[in-house]
């Protein structure tokens, strides 16, 4: 696991927190932060991904 998915992880959750917390309290901006925040954490997954992938693809060479 390498930096990336740390980060997507850390993004996601605390995306859900916020989401969950919008939701509760029927704050519509801290929701859409939450939303944003689980974005960005799924896009940093899918780098970390990538870079997995790659670097597998380089130990095959």
């Amino acid at each position: 696991m390498d930096k990336e998915h740390v980060k997507g992880a850390y993004d996601k959750t605390k995306g859900a927190v916020k989401d969950t917390i919008g939701k509760m309290t029927g704050d519509k901006k801290r929701q859409a932060e939450g939303k944003v925040d689980k974005a960005k954490g799924s896009a940093h997954q899918a780098v970390g991904d990538i870079k997995d992938a790659a670097r597998k693809a380089s130990e095959h060479d």
